[in-house]
Order: C-alpha cells, then structure tokens, then sequence
C-alpha cells in the first residue's frame, strides 16, 4: 500500500475502436481512489468512438501526459491497429518503466506484448486471444484477474471492474477498495451462468468464436510478427 499522503496520477490510454467499458469500467474505480488525478491519453485530443460507436474525448495528448503512478492500458477491436504503431508502443513503454502499477483490461495485455513488457509476466486477456499470450512471451494464466507483482492483469471487458478494485487495494488498502465497491453497488448476480468459455452452452461459444473469427485470425497474425520483431521463438499447432 503507498501511503496516503503519496499523491498519484493515474492515465488511461483511449484510442479508436477500443471497448468503452474497458475504460469506463476500471474508470468507475481508479477515479474514486481518494489523493490522486486521473486522466485519460490519447493521440490527439480529438473525440474517439469505440467500437460500438459511443463518443469519448480524451483529456489531454500523449505528449502531455505527466510522468504516470499507474498506466491503464484498455483493449478492444481497435487495439489491433496499435500493435505496430511506434509513437503509441514507445509511449507505453516510457510510462511503464516509471509507474508503480502497470494496468491491462482485456487485449490491453497485447499492446503491452507488442511492446515487449511482457516476457516472463503472468498474465490474463479476453478468452478470443488468450492463446496468443505466449507469442508475446507472457506466461498465460486463466483467471479473471492476475497480479504479477505490481503488474494487474484483467481478462474481457467487465473483468476490468474487477482487476480495478484489485489495483485500488494495492494503492490505497482493503478498506479502500470495499468502499468504492460498496459506493458502486457492484454485486454481480447474472441471470445467466454464461460468462466464461467454460461455463457458456457449446452452441452460444460457437457462435462467439465465429463472430470473432477474423480479428482473432488478425491478430495472431500480428502476433507473429511482433514474436518475430522481439526475437521471441514461436511455433505452429
């Protein structure tokens, strides 16, 4: 736990095609950890839709980021274009090295990958790209949240929720994070026990998979060629 009195700036990258909840969810969270600013990055300072079309707006540049205590890295469809764009990767990395924490929701883990930071890291994603952990040299864990030391992994989408209240205990202790929690009314009770590849009826998991189809295929793709660029070996099934 850092001690109260620390202040902290907390930034989450936004980019075009991102799932909005893997922002807006952890958003919920680490906005409400008391003695810190948090801000939201992009490219530009020019409003972005994700992937289902809703608007956000980005506080500042990429450029005008201060030096980060903790670097939120959310994912979505858009997280593909990413994966080779040198000014967001390098961005990533500086902010990386000197952050207390280190925060991913779902495919986020993959850009951390692309830029390298996750060799020989414990880590989690959405279940679509699980299997593509390891071409980023990650050691991949299936759990809805993983914490390699001071590194927090989220897998899908609201799951980033989660690995938030996890961060928001390690910054500000226990008692912090159930408050937030309480705060927030968060006590899933679905009305389906759907929300994992394992606990999902065979029919709805076939469906997702094709629907997912050809960005998975793109990804690994991609995947592949990042392993390649970083000099991690790879091989085929």
């Amino acid at each position: 736990m850092i001690p109260p009195e620390t202040h902290l700036q907390i930034g989450s990258l936004l980019f075009d095609g991102l799932d909005q909840i893997d922002l807006t969810g952890p958003f919920e969270v680490l906005s409400r950890i008391p003695n810190t600013t948090y801000r939201v990055y992009a490219k530009t300072t020019d409003p972005v839709r994700d992937v289902k079309g809703l608007r956000l707006t980005p506080d500042a540049t990429l450029a005008a980021a201060p030096k980060l205590d903790v670097l939120h890295v959310p994912g979505g469809f858009g997280q593909e274009a990413l994966m080779e764009n040198e000014e967001i990767l390098a961005w990533i990395t500086q902010q990386a090295a000197g952050a207390r924490s280190v925060f991913s929701v779902c495919t986020g883990a993959l850009l951390l990958g692309a830029a390298g930071l996750l060799r020989g890291r414990r880590a989690t994603t959405h279940w679509a790209s699980f299997h593509l952990l390891p071409l980023l040299g990650a050691i991949p864990v299936n759990e809805r949240v993983v914490v390699d030391g001071t590194w927090i992994f989220a897998a899908g989408v609201t799951a980033g929720i989660d690995g938030a209240l996890r961060l928001a205990a390690e910054l500000r202790g226990d008692d912090t994070a159930r408050a937030i929690q309480l705060y927030m009314q968060y006590a899933p009770e679905p009305p389906f026990d759907s929300g994992t590849p394992e606990r999902a009826p065979s029919a709805i998991l076939d469906q997702a998979r094709r629907a997912v189809a050809d960005i998975t295929t793109q990804r690994e793709a991609t995947a592949r060629r990042v392993a390649s660029r970083l000099g991690i070996a790879t091989t085929r099934d």
